[in-house]
């Protein structure tokens, strides 16, 4: 018998798997939900000049790169953060034209779907 913590959907559950008699074949037992969770950690404030305009992660990943720096002008569709999802590298584009007025995270960051990435004016 094994005890696994599978995590589906952001929900945490604790199974047991049990080898079946004479099969050799797995049983997973029901599965029960674990003890909750941390609330994840709040995003990172945006600086004092952040802007109205949000760019939002569009998938869950890790922040690559910055590709842009607050104050810089940007045309819309210009690439301001990287993320790498899923082996891919997913740019997170300007929707307007503007000026960056906040970066909200430092790459190597871990990020979920939806979280703001970098806001413009």
């Amino acid at each position: 018998m094994k005890n696994y913590t599978i995590t589906v959907n952001g929900n945490v559950y604790d199974v047991t798997v049990e080898e079946g008699a004479g099969s050799g074949a797995a049983v997973a037992a029901p599965a029960r939900p674990a003890a909750p969770k941390a609330a994840p950690a709040a995003p990172k404030a945006a600086s004092a000049g952040a802007g109205s305009v949000k760019i939002e992660a569009g998938a869950a990943g890790k922040v690559l790169r910055i590709d842009s720096a607050v104050g810089a002008a940007v045309k819309k569709g210009d690439a301001v953060v990287t993320l790498e999802s899923m082996k891919m590298e997913i740019p997170m584009v300007a929707p307007q034209d503007g000026t960056v007025a906040s970066i909200d995270v430092a790459a190597g960051d871990a990020v979920e779907a939806g979280r703001v990435l970098a806001t413009l004016n």
